[in-house]
């Protein structure tokens, strides 16, 4: 009969066969942004996942990375990821990119990552750009503690989000798009009044970059003036967090 030594050496030779999920952050904005890391796992794994192929192409394409794309995103993963587990198991190397960021952060990932850690599948993620970071540093804004809220649901639920957050002290992070940014705004305003310190980040790691800070009314008027374009970022003060960022356009 095996011993229990001769059981852990099986499941150690079987792991050591599995190949690795590797999850790997791309430029939000700037090329130069990403990681000379990143640039070699992408050559070196056996299958690249994108969110949209056309999108990472054009990433691929421009660090001389040829290697073989499929398509995983929102509305296939959980169709796809059974079959990129058992890929996995077999022994091939995965890398997992976004459009731009760190997947798994409102962006497809955390589906994939759950299934792979389930069938004892190693999971790497590489540290690298997301949007939400630089935009929390450089608000002005308590960043010791912060909640990262992701997006507001569109219609269903959005109200009743927003009120549950009344009493969050931590400092509040958002995604939203330009298209519905201001709304956003004079609904924060009118649940946690005018004089609510905010910070909107826009087209982070861009030539536009920009952020610009004040009160919820300032920065409100500031938008209605100035059609805000880009991905945006919106970090809102807790409530009692005393944040005050002066008052500033980039």
């Amino acid at each position: 009969m095996p011993t229990f030594f001769a059981f852990l050496d099986i499941f150690t030779t079987f792991a050591r066969c599995m190949g690795i999920l590797y999850i790997v952050p791309t430029p939000v904005g700037n090329m130069e942004d990403m990681t000379l890391r990143a640039i070699r796992i992408l050559k070196e794994v056996d299958l690249v996942l994108a969110e949209d192929t056309r999108t990472s192409g054009v990433l691929l394409k421009h660090f001389d990375i040829r290697n073989q794309l499929l398509s995983h995103h929102k509305f296939n993963e959980h169709g796809t990821s059974a079959g990129i587990v058992n890929r996995l198991l077999a022994g091939q190397n995965v890398a997992l990119i976004s459009d731009a960021g760190t997947p798994g952060i409102s962006d497809p990932g955390f589906f994939l990552v759950r299934e792979a850690v389930k069938a004892g599948v190693e999971v790497q993620t590489l540290p690298g750009a997301t949007a939400f970071v630089p935009a929390l540093v450089s608000s002005g804004l308590p960043c010791d503690r912060f909640a990262f809220e992701g997006f507001l649901p569109q219609k269903k639920g959005r109200q009743t989000k927003i009120r549950s957050l009344a009493t969050e002290e931590r400092t509040m992070i958002f995604y939203e798009s330009p298209y519905r940014l201001v709304k956003t705004l004079e609904q924060f305003a009118e649940a946690y009044g005018d004089d609510r310190q905010v910070s909107v980040c826009r087209e982070i790691s861009k030539v536009h970059e920009e952020s610009v800070r004040g009160t919820l009314a300032e920065v409100v008027a500031h938008f209605k003036a100035h059609e805000p374009k880009g991905e945006i970022v919106i970090v809102l003060a807790g409530k009692g967090s005393g944040g005050h960022p002066v008052k500033h356009e980039d």
